[in-house]
């Protein structure tokens, strides 16, 4: 219960409309969110499968698991734009033994936002390796991003975008300065900034430099410059675990 008295969040954060996009843009921005998510859903059912065949081979257990995470959506007061931050469930393949006890990474996450957090020595990556929670089908999930796919579904839904600053979980979230706010003046997306100039290969610091950059820096041409960069830096698992 203490722990939950200490996440405390502003119920918004307002910023200058300029700087998270226009309407065009968040429409445009929208439609090609649910057209491309639907269509990767469709071409990729046959992967859903067989991925789900070999989690149930694996382990016992779901499937499919949510995991609470922190985000945003966009709405207005007067010329300003308002970005009101919320929880909401994220959908992913299970890459974890069934009910995982999560205080483990909590204390890395700790440890990564305030600076203590060391990369791993042989993979140069800052990323909670040899995680004993992990399936053996998990590890081969999380090498390749195949565990975010039901994500996808979180994009038709409204709830992420295809790009955007990663949705974080509570306890990471809790551990932010009022600097790093700015971060969730954004709808949260699957890839972003730092998973293809990054990923688990950066400080914390970092990540919320490239972050913030994309938040000031948006545009449509900005997420399908994102997008194209996805492809190679998943093919290459680099930061990966």
């Amino acid at each position: 219960m203490a722990e939950q008295q200490a996440w405390q969040w502003p119920s918004r954060i307002a910023i200058p409309a300029a700087a998270s996009g226009s309407y065009s843009y968040l429409l445009l921005k929208r439609c090609l969110d649910i057209l491309c998510a639907g269509a990767l859903i469709v071409l990729l059912l046959p992967v859903f499968v067989l991925i789900v065949i070999l989690i149930k081979i694996d382990s016992d257990g779901p499937v499919i698991y949510k995991q609470e995470r922190v985000g945003s959506k966009r709405s207005w007061l007067g010329y300003q734009t308002i970005w009101i931050i919320q929880n909401f469930s994220v959908y992913k393949f299970r890459s974890m033994i069934p009910d995982a006890d999560p205080s483990l990474h909590e204390a890395y996450i700790r440890d990564f936002v305030e600076g203590r957090a060391k990369p791993d020595p042989q993979g140069g990556k800052f990323k909670l390796t040899n995680d004993p929670r992990v399936t053996r089908v998990g590890r081969l999930l999380r090498k390749f991003s195949l565990d975010e796919l039901p994500q996808l579904f979180n994009v038709i839904r409204g709830e992420m975008s295809l790009v955007g600053p990663r949705p974080v979980p509570p306890y990471e979230a809790a551990c932010y300065q009022d600097a790093h706010h700015e971060r969730l003046a954004a709808l949260p997306g699957i890839t972003g900034l730092w998973q293809v100039k990054g990923r688990g290969r950066v400080t914390f610091a970092e990540m919320m430099r490239m972050d913030l950059e994309y938040v000031r820096k948006v545009s449509l041409l900005l997420d399908l410059k994102i997008l194209l960069l996805t492809i190679p830096a998943v093919l290459s698992r680099k930061g990966a675990e």
